[in-house]
């Protein structure tokens, strides 16, 4: 409680770690980065099967670096290398395992309370939370007795089961591609035409269906699920249904509203903190970075770019 902060940053995955380097570049030593997760990149880790493509210019937006991380095309294992290699080699202070509980305007700028009721001052902040850290979840109820077997990912997915993955976008286009190279894989979106992936993994998508490696329901959504007999009874707006033994969810992630509620930062009516074009949130000194500015869209490399330009707007106050 003694020692006050020049930055704290919130979230250690893309944004915060640019905002953590950029800020020791620029000779911010007195800078503190907290994530909850164990490690960082927590999104990256578990949201990216192994070896997916990590691109740039994601979903085609051409974006030129203005920082001092080279990021370029990669693969999820070469992207997280980077981003640990900078990280030690600027030997940024960061709190694994910690959940910032509130932030509070202070006489020193602000108080920072994490869940375990320790505190910690800081005369700037930075919010770099990702939405995928709260997947979105279906509007219909999952009972309970079923929680085990309906995930966000496909960590926990084994050979022999059989496996429906709904969603229309890249991480559940290539969650069934992969799934479906190594047991009975079903890909559900409620839409006919997939508009929202890249190229690449409509090129797979389209490979392993016409190999008919790949199951489809396509145009339907679905209507509920149900126990059945330990495993999982999907129940199909067409009135079909078929038993699974595991279901993943990759529809999206939601912004942490109610955190950001809880810090007072004024939100529009998509819920998207309301930033200067100095990405200064309606708090002064408190700043947001990464894709929770976004409906949809973001990506690593915008992210890098805002640790950056937050930056150099804090060097330019703390000078």
């Amino acid at each position: 409680m003694n020692k006050i902060y020049d930055i704290a940053i919130i979230g250690a995955g893309p944004g915060g770690i640019a905002s953590a380097v950029e800020s020791a570049v620029s000779g911010i030593k007195n800078t503190i980065m907290f994530e909850k997760g164990e490690e960082h990149s927590m999104t990256v880790r578990k949201f990216y099967k192994d070896n997916k493509r990590v691109d740039k210019d994601y979903k085609g937006q051409k974006v030129e670096l203005n920082g001092h991380i080279l990021f370029d095309d990669g693969t999820k294992e070469s992207t997280l290398e980077l981003f640990s290699e900078i990280l030690e080699h600027h030997n940024i202070e960061t709190h694994f395992k910690t959940e910032i509980e509130s932030i509070k305007q202070s006489p020193d700028g602000f108080l920072l309370t994490t869940t375990d009721n320790k505190a910690y001052s800081a005369k700037y902040i930075i919010i770099s939370i990702g939405k995928m850290g709260q997947p979105n979840k279906p509007s219909y109820k999952i009972p309970i007795t079923l929680l085990k077997k309906v995930a966000y990912n496909i960590n926990d997915c084994k050979e022999g089961e059989k496996i429906l993955v709904v969603g229309g976008g890249n991480s559940a286009v290539e969650y069934a591609c992969y799934l479906a190279t190594i047991t009975d894989t079903t890909l559900n979106y409620r839409r006919t035409e997939f508009s929202r992936i890249n190229e690449s993994n409509a090129q797979n998508l389209k490979e392993v269906l016409q190999e008919n490696k790949l199951k489809s329901k396509f145009g339907v959504d679905i209507e509920s699920l149900e126990d059945e007999n330990g495993k999982i009874k999907v129940n199909f707006t067409d009135g079909k249904n078929e038993i699974f033994d595991r279901v993943i969810y990759a529809i999206g992630g939601v912004a942490p509203i109610d955190f950001l509620k809880k810090c007072d930062i004024e939100l529009d009516e998509n819920n998207i903190p309301i930033c200067t074009d100095k990405l200064e949130s309606s708090i002064k000194n408190l700043f947001v970075a990464g894709d929770i500015l976004f409906k949809s869209g973001g990506s690593i490399a915008i992210a890098l770019n805002h640790g950056y330009k937050i930056i150099e707007e804090i060097k330019s106050r703390l000078s």
